[in-house]
């Protein structure tokens, strides 16, 4: 079972170091200037591949953290909150793929500032995932 847990750990670093990129990526793009479409096609470019990179490792890390959930039990209302905030998670990844879309659209409306307060959720997330994980207190 300490494998099962090397790796959901080695997926879920490798899924955030994605989760922390994409969303300053964003903050570029909503920075690059209307007539810089070089700049801006090199930066969809990296997104929409990081995007497609960081996806496959979000399915492994929950299928790692359902592997150890099977082998210990879902006991614990910290693991239930926990639980819950992987959800959290999995809805802002997915919700960075809608954010590409618009900016590869050209539909994005939002300002660099906006992108910089989202680029800090998943910081917040993972604080408190880890300390549930390790403190476990309740």
């Amino acid at each position: 079972m300490l494998i099962v847990k090397v790796l959901h750990l080695w997926m879920v670093v490798s899924w955030f170091a994605g989760l922390f990129y994409l969303p300053r990526i964003f903050v570029n793009l909503a920075m690059v200037p209307d007539a810089s479409v070089a700049e801006r096609e090199r930066l969809l470019l990296m997104a929409g591949k990081l995007y497609r990179f960081m996806t496959p490792l979000a399915v492994l890390a929950v299928a790692f953290g359902l592997w150890l959930w099977l082998g210990f039990g879902f006991a614990g209302g910290w693991l239930h909150l926990k639980t819950a905030l992987v959800l959290v998670l999995l809805v802002y990844h997915a919700y960075c793929g809608r954010l590409l879309r618009i900016f590869q659209t050209g539909r994005n409306r939002r300002s660099h500032v906006w992108f910089r307060w989202f680029n800090e959720m998943p910081v917040l997330l993972l604080l408190t995932v880890t300390y549930l994980a390790v403190v476990k207190p309740f």
